[in-house]
């Protein structure tokens, strides 16, 4: 199945900001920051089509995930 993937911030970084991505039936948010090499710490806000998600969400196909890196500040 195809997911759209959308990386911001610092994510952004030796990838890309837009990719189309194939992932098999039965795969969560999780699997994609593995492949991507995010940590689920490094994941600060992870949507699944515009809401909330947690990295034990299952993706279907068409979705669109959009990755934000954790903000940190003083």
């Amino acid at each position: 199945m195809v997911v759209e993937v959308k990386l911001f911030a610092t994510f952004r970084k030796g990838r890309f900001k837009e990719r189309e991505m194939e992932f098999s039936e039965g795969s969560s948010l999780g699997d994609l920051l593995k492949r991507l090499k995010i940590s689920r710490e490094e994941a600060g806000l992870l949507l699944l089509n515009g809401q909330y998600a947690s990295w034990k969400d299952k993706l279907t196909a068409h979705d669109v995930v959009s990755i934000f890196p954790s903000l940190g500040g003083g």
